[in-house]
């Protein structure tokens, strides 16, 4: 029986405001720029179905893309980013570090009405099951988060862990390939572009 590869695009979105909404911050223009860039890198790839998280700065990424090949971006609430804390402001990188530091000693390791790694984990792992089911053998693009997104590839391939979450840069993109469910390689395609120094 032939082996039917589906593909997966792990998008992490561009930078957003350090401050606002988790789930209506968008993205800053060097952010909208490196949205153009991953259109431009990826358009090529004949990726037929668009998932988002449905917080606006992973939507802003890959909407245009979208666009470009006639497609919606289709927004899964269960491919938000991890909860770190209760409420929707936006916790600080000096906040961050620690909790994440605690959270991959510990998976179930969370704070008062807030989520840890392996609730996160079990939610996003979920949908992406789905997704893999319902658009077996197609290419897909999922516009994600830093945490969440490593969280399902770590579900898959350990070396994908806090030490990899603290080195990818805003955006990034993993390609994932899958024979059903079962993974078959990871590679990273993102290239971050440097400016052009004019003298």
């Amino acid at each position: 029986m032939k082996n039917i590869t589906t593909v997966i695009y792990m998008v992490r979105h561009g930078e957003s405001p350090k401050e606002g909404n988790e789930r209506t911050r968008g993205l800053t223009e060097i952010g909208k720029l490196d949205a153009y860039r991953i259109t431009e890198s990826l358009k090529g790839e004949e990726i037929e179905v668009f998932v988002s998280s449905p917080y606006k700065r992973a939507v802003e990424t890959i909407r245009d893309l979208a666009e470009h090949v006639g497609k919606k971006v289709i927004e899964m609430e269960d491919l938000r980013e991890r909860v770190f804390v209760s409420g929707e402001k936006r916790i600080s990188d000096e906040e961050l570090i620690p909790l994440l530091e605690k959270s991959f000693a510990d998976p179930s390791f969370a704070l008062t009405r807030a989520e840890s790694n392996a609730a996160c984990q079990n939610r996003a792992i979920a949908v992406l099951k789905d997704i893999l089911s319902i658009h077996k053998g197609k290419k897909i693009a999922i516009a994600t988060h830093g945490a969440i997104m490593t969280l399902m590839m770590g579900y898959y391939d350990s070396r994908y862990d806090l030490g990899f979450l603290l080195h990818i840069t805003k955006p990034d993109i993993y390609k994932m390939e899958f024979n059903g469910h079962e993974l078959l390689s990871i590679k990273k395609v993102w290239q971050k572009i440097k400016p052009i120094n004019h003298y």
